[in-house]
């Protein structure tokens, strides 16, 4: 369905993008709660973007029908700073690897429910 199109477009951040910060200044000493109150602002800001991106796009239109997968997967392009900052933010939080494993997992898994669950705010 969209994931295919959801992993290119990871794919093609990943690899358009250098890391924004130094990965060897691990953030190791902090809580649970400091490393989720550090990486949420990021995150906000990823899925803000691809949101804004979505809802601008001229194919979506606030239609039920619009190709959202599409519209995600085309966002990536725009949004591939904010996205590059989250990923980098739990590298240095949670330890090399950790961005792109959440990246490419739990956040695209639930990027499209959370993305229509917003377009839905933005339309009414």
């Amino acid at each position: 369905m969209i994931i295919a199109p959801l992993l290119g477009a990871a794919l093609i951040v990943h690899v358009a993008t250098g890391p924004l910060t130094d990965p060897a200044a691990g953030e190791t000493s902090l809580t649970s709660q400091q490393k989720i109150a550090a990486t949420e602002p990021l995150v906000q800001s990823a899925t803000d973007c691809i949101v804004h991106a979505v809802t601008t796009d001229p194919r979506y239109a606030g239609l039920p029908s619009a190709p959202l997968g599409d519209l995600i997967v085309d966002s990536m392009r725009s949004c591939r700073t904010p996205v590059r900052a989250m990923i980098d933010a739990y590298d240095r939080y949670y330890g090399d690897g950790t961005g792109e494993a959440f990246f490419m997992g739990p956040y695209l898994d639930l990027l499209p429910k959370a993305v229509q669950a917003r377009t839905k705010k933005v339309v009414q």
